[in-house]
């Protein structure tokens, strides 16, 4: 794909300022608009946390593309879209939003510190309401860059559910890692709720045999045409597995994180893919 690049879709998990500032949040900001001064179109989608307040952040639904139900389990979920400027970046910010998964006033975890028991599903929500939207914008990215946890079943649906769909059929996919990755073990039945279309439990044998935070970004990983270290504190299991895939890799690189030399780096590693 060497520089045909033109159109990079960013899924993040975090972006500022609707999150506090980390690594993840910082690049999910910073990086669309590097890449979108180097002259490549971009589209950011994030979830609609119930953290994130939408008066102050100007948040907006967008009917066109709201208004499709998507089936986890049996039961109808409506998709919600949401839409919000980063002015000084130029840029929008797509957010996934349904009242039963991303309406409580915390990302992860409930107020006592326990893991939500619906994680699983909301990831699974997440990454297929992002790729619905898409479909309905009728653009079609080069790559799709995923950043965070929650967005780690992308590469699966990408490469199985829409491999033969005319939006996606070019699409390279990289993952960055991070050590966002979740010690708590996800619902027993995460592996059964996520097929759909030709995706099914077979392309997921990890989850299936174990439905931990490794395993899925191991899944990650498997479905990836590219990997970004984005921290030195990844899990020694998934970059053992990282290792052994035979896929590109970019090295973790804290003094370009730290300049935003990064950018530059991202957008040639894209290039290669």
């Amino acid at each position: 794909m060497a520089n045909s690049v033109k159109r990079v879709l960013f899924v993040n998990s975090e972006i500022l300022p609707y999150l506090p500032e980390n690594r993840i949040s910082s690049i999910g900001r910073y990086l669309p608009q590097g890449i979108q001064e180097n002259h490549k179109e971009i589209r950011s989608f994030m979830p609609r946390f119930g953290c994130i307040n939408e008066r102050k952040n100007q948040l907006h639904e967008v009917i066109r593309l709201s208004g499709m139900n998507i089936i986890i389990s049996d039961i109808d979920r409506p998709l919600v879209i949401k839409v919000a400027s980063i002015s000084a970046a130029r840029i929008q910010v797509y957010f996934i939003d349904n009242e039963d998964y991303f309406h409580r006033k915390s990302t992860y975890f409930s107020e006592d510190g326990k893991f939500f028991a619906d994680n699983d599903e909301r990831a699974i929500f997440f990454a297929r309401g992002v790729l619905e939207t898409v479909k309905k914008l009728r653009w079609a990215p080069d790559v799709v860059h995923c950043q965070g946890w929650i967005s780690q079943l992308v590469p699966l649906y990408l490469k199985k559910a829409y491999m033969d769909d005319p939006i996606f059929a070019s699409s390279k996919v990289v993952v960055s890692l991070y050590d966002d990755t979740p010690k708590d073990k996800f619902n027993d039945k995460f592996a059964e709720k996520i097929p759909f279309g030709s995706a099914s439990t077979k392309d997921i044998p990890l989850l299936l045999e174990n439905p931990t935070g490794t395993n899925l970004a191991k899944t990650a990983i498997q479905y990836s045409d590219g990997v970004i270290i984005g921290s030195n504190n990844v899990d020694k299991g998934i970059m053992d597995f990282c290792a052994s895939a035979n896929i590109p890799v970019l090295g973790f690189d804290s003094a370009s994180l730290e300049d935003g030399s990064y950018i530059k780096k991202y957008d040639e590693f894209y290039d290669t893919l």
